[in-house]
């Protein structure tokens, strides 16, 4: 029976001495304050990050609606307490705690972890002990709460796979309410003897989606992963991930937390679709969520409209990996303005984020911020039409100069471009192409105004599991630094290019993350036991704890991070399935050292990727005949229309 005390007594005395106490209160327009109660299951959903960064997450969000709804089940939220608490917390013996009613962790039924980038993953270890629970599943006794993730990171939960009890691949919305009718039928026979921990887990692995690590057994040759052996006849070989079919079925988040203090992506945030069709080899997020799935145009407005009324908000984002891509965007952003201002809620501003880069998004943000003008972004990704070919970014330079023209035109004075350096066959020439793209588009914008400037942000490469560039071997910390001293000595003399850029050193360490096998755990154990939390924040990190951790795990960078693949290599994530057939994802990969660029495949005869297989969905687009030249980002419109759907083959 878990106690459901509240830690509020000991805690509320400690948080003057904090730098922001709002993080830890709760109290948020839209929280769910359900009382606790043993008779129902318990979650917990934690976000292993700072409150400002994690509550604005909709994932998190959106599993805490669904359980809450539920009569047989309540969910609490956490985020990870910053350094200043934790030192308070474990001085005084404070558990950690949820920030609605200040229950400790270790007292609910099941802890939820998102994961959303690799760094977070020693904040992970945090939190686990200090909610009192031992960080290992094996140390774990049958009263511990099961310690679960989601999320993009586990598609590669290997070096995590010691820690966790439960993974959950895909989307969280179906499967966290098969979850919850799994532990409720534990909780009816919780009485009868002989049950153990591992019954529970076997049990949870039945459910599609759901992979047990502590069910199997790495296997090794030469140093090396060779694969996974099920220990029981029941664990599945391959977990399927999970997809939502009918993404209007699942309206959700109903009410958008509103935080009392400030957090990243402070707005409503209204998801429009899930997927993409373009096929950038270097994006995870294309690839693992595929299908594209769009949620209908009426219930986009209607959850605008709601949102806008209940928060107060005067900005609302539509999300998507590629919003302007949304079938009937603009009348869909019309009609949400439209509505707007029938409601009496003033002058609103609608953002779409992953902008494409053609003239047509650009008119659509003009329309749309009305007399607003801070930056614009757009993602190149990299330098040159040779590098855009092979990392399928089929943009040439025509497209951009386009489309920063018409932004400098209509009254932006600063443009944002996003690139990656350290990708597959990249040169020096390549390289330097992002400060003559750069150069270029200042120049287009010193037609308009004086004050036109271009920021370059340039970030490390770190090839992710389930794409075609898994099996290449990243750039080390020395070429990776190398090529951004090329670029800081181009850009030295180019007036309004300002070049930013990530870290090489922290590009290792998420390589380290995100590429490595289970040995991988001994070392994200060893840099938090040495104070390595908050990775992700700069003043935080230390390259060197990474090193000396791998040292003493016997491991190699060389071998973990630098090696390249090849296609008879077992990969540590080859258990788990995106949807994605493995060779279609070499053939791609081939294609991409061929410097061979593939369209939309929603302007070509499927591919047969696999990801629609099954689901019954056929991709919806506006026009049967493609974009001039078959490319992507040309400048026509490419989602408003008549819908066409696309024949889907069967799996081969």
């Amino acid at each position: 029976m878990r106690r459901m005390t509240s830690v509020w007594p000991r805690l509320e005395p400690h948080l003057a001495r904090v730098q922001k106490p709002a993080r830890y209160i709760g109290c948020e327009e839209g929280a769910k304050a359900k009382t606790p109660d043993d008779s129902l299951v318990s979650w917990l959903f934690m976000y292993p990050d700072a409150y400002e960064i994690g509550l604005p997450n909709q994932g998190l969000q959106i599993l805490y609606e669904i359980v809450n709804e539920r009569s047989d089940a309540r969910a609490d939220r956490s985020y990870a307490p910053w350094s200043d608490l934790e030192a308070i917390m474990r001085e005084e013996q404070i558990p950690l705690f949820s920030v609605e009613h200040h229950t400790p962790g270790a007292e609910f039924d099941a802890i939820g972890f998102n994961l959303s980038a690799e760094l977070t993953y020693t904040n992970l270890l945090n939190c686990v002990d200090l909610a009192g629970i031992p960080i290992r599943t094996a140390d774990r006794s049958i009263d511990d709460p099961l310690v679960m993730a989601g999320g993009h990171c586990t598609y590669n939960p290997e070096p995590l796979a010691d820690f966790l009890d439960v993974v959950v691949l895909g989307d969280g919305e179906e499967v966290v309410g098969e979850l919850t009718d799994v532990l409720v039928d534990w909780r009816a026979h919780r009485d009868e003897s002989g049950r153990t921990r591992t019954d529970l887990l076997r049990a949870i692995a039945r459910v599609e989606g759901c992979y047990v690590p502590s069910l199997y057994e790495p296997t090794y040759a030469d140093g090396h992963f060779t694969g996974l052996q099920p220990l029981f006849a029941d664990a599945p070989e391959i977990i399927e991930k999970r997809t939502i079919a009918d993404l209007g079925e699942w309206p959700y988040p109903k009410e958008q937390l509103s935080p009392l203090t400030e957090v990243v992506h402070d707005r409503l945030n209204v998801e429009v679709f899930r997927g993409c069709t373009r096929g950038c080899r270097f994006c995870q997020a294309g690839m693992i969520t595929r299908p594209v799935r769009e949620r209908p145009a009426d219930q986009v407005r209607h959850m605008v409209a709601k949102g806008l009324e209940r928060t107060g908000y005067d900005e609302v984002s539509l999300t998507s990996l590629s919003t302007a891509d949304f079938s009937g965007i603009e009348p869909t952003v019309k009609g949400i303005m439209s509505d707007a201002a029938d409601a009496g809620c003033g002058p609103i501003s609608v953002s779409l984020p992953s902008l494409r880069v053609d003239a047509f998004g650009v008119d659509i943000a003009a329309q749309i911020n009305g007399a607003k003008r801070t930056g614009l972004t757009f993602a190149p990704e990299a330098g040159t039409w040779r590098m855009r070919q092979i990392i399928n970014k089929l943009i040439r330079e025509e497209d951009l100069y386009e489309a920063v023209d018409a932004a400098f035109s209509q009254g932006w004075q600063r443009v944002k471009l996003y690139f990656l350096i350290g990708l597959p066959s990249e040169t020096d020439e390549d390289t330097l192409g992002i400060a003559e793209l750069s150069k270029n588009c200042v120049a287009i914008g010193r037609k308009y105004t004086k004050r036109a400037s271009v920021t370059a942000s340039v970030g490390g490469f770190v090839p992710k599991p389930f794409t075609p560039f898994q099996w290449f071997g990243q750039n080390t910390v020395e070429e990776l630094q190398r090529k951004v001293n090329l670029l800081r000595d181009a850009t030295r003399r180019m007036h309004g290019v300002n070049l930013k850029w990530h870290d090489p050193k922290a590009t290792l360490a998420e390589g380290i993350a995100s590429r490595g096998d289970r040995r991988v755990g001994a070392v994200i154990e060893d840099v938090w036991r040495n104070g390595g939390t908050f990775q992700e924040w700069s003043e935080n990190f230390e390259v060197d704890r990474w090193h000396e951790a791998m040292d003493r795990a016997g491991l190699t960078i060389e071998d973990m991070v630098y090696r390249h693949r090849g296609e008879a290599d077992v990969l540590p994530w080859e258990h788990l399935s995106a949807g994605l057939h493995k060779d279609f994802l070499w053939d791609d990969w081939q294609d991409a050292l061929a410097e061979v660029g593939l369209p939309d495949c929603r302007w070509t005869p499927c591919y047969d990727c696999g990801a629609c297989t099954g689901y019954g969905i056929e991709h919806v687009v506006a026009s049967a005949t493609p974009p001039a030249g078959g490319s992507q980002g040309t400048g026509q419109d490419l989602s408003i229309g008549h819908a066409v759907p696309v024949q889907l083959l069967e799996r081969r």
